[in-house]
This record gives structure tokens, C-alpha cells and sequence, in this order.
């Protein structure tokens, strides 16, 4: 753990996938076509904590979906990749738009098409419910599966690893 509290304290840019990492996984869908997901309100407010303290956020997404766009623009996600495979080129994007480098990125991923952008990355997570090869290769595996609190859970390591976790920054 603390090799990886070095390299959490370097991340400026948090970027994540959606479906199993924000979301239980499940794309529920009525008898209209209407789309919905189970997203967790306390990953919602860590999202908020990171953008408090200055770390960018980001979604890189396989999947297009308009309720994930909403999603993000309520959380004010500062950029927004979806309907994209692979994912690495929506990563180098990424990079350019923040003039950020690998080393500052952690990357949450769960399934096959996140590895590329995981091997690249300075911190990769897994959530708990993550395929085997993604948290093979993670540098960190979540306690909490995706869409009940496993990016709340690497949000506030990444705090604390900063020194932003406290009062200050959830009492104001």
C-alpha cells in the first residue's frame, strides 16, 4: 500500500468507466426502450470532493448512453467519452485535453476493454466484481463492487493520500 499512496499523491486526473464501475452493471430496459442504471450517491459525492480539490474528472465509456451523459453532466464530470472502443484513444485525448501525463491519472476499470487504458495509467482500480484479468493487472481492488461505493472508496484514499480528507473539505 505504499508504493501506491506515493503515486496516489501525484493524481491529478481521475477517469473512470461507467457500466460495473458507476453503475451494479445492469442496464435495465422497459418495454418503450427507455434505458435506466442504479448509480450510487455516495460515488456521486466523492466525484464532487475530487472536483473540490482540483482533480479533474473524466468518463471513457464503450457504451453510449444518454443516461450516463446525464449522469455526468449533473456531477459535472469535466469530460465526457462515450460510444468509444477502444477506449486508449479517448485516454491520449484525454492526456491533451488536461495536458496531463500517465503518471497522473488513475484509471477505474472492470472489464476487458479497460486493460489498455489501466497498463498505461499511474494508479489503476478494479472494483470487487471486476473479470479476473482487470484485477489481475490492477494496482488496487476495491473492497466495494461497482455501483455500491468502489469509487467513493479510491476517491477518498486519494484524498487522504493528499491531505485533502477532513472536515474542511465535507463540512463547507
Amino acid at each position: 500500500m505504499l508504493k501506491i499512496n506515493d503515486a496516489l499523491k501525484k493524481i491529478t486526473v481521475v477517469a473512470m468507466d461507467v457500466d460495473g464501475v458507476l453503475t451494479d452493471g445492469r442496464i435495465i430496459v422497459d418495454s418503450n426502450g427507455i434505458e435506466s442504471k442504479n448509480f450510487d450517491v455516495q460515488d456521486g459525492l466523492g466525484i464532487v470532493f475530487l472536483q473540490k480539490c482540483g482533480i479533474k474528472t473524466a468518463i471513457i465509456s464503450a457504451r453510449k448512453s444518454g443516461v450516463v451523459e446525464y449522469r455526468a453532466k449533473d456531477l459535472m464530470i469535466d469530460k465526457i467519452y462515450v460510444g468509444v472502443n477502444p477506449k486508449l484513444s479517448a485516454y491520449e485525448n484525454m492526456l491533451k485535453e488536461f495536458n496531463a501525463q500517465d503518471a497522473q491519472v488513475c484509471f477505474i476499470g472492470d472489464d476487458l476493454t479497460d486493460l489498455a487504458v489501466m497498463r498505461r495509467c499511474a494508479v489503476s482500480v478494479a472494483p470487487a466484481n471486476a473479470v479476473f484479468e482487470v484485477k489481475e493487472i490492477a494496482d488496487y481492488v476495491t473492497v466495494k463492487k461497482g455501483g455500491h461505493g468502489a469509487v467513493r472508496e479510491i476517491v477518498e484514499l486519494i484524498l487522504k493520500a493528499q491531505g485533502h480528507w477532513g472536515p474542511r473539505l465535507y463540512e463547507h
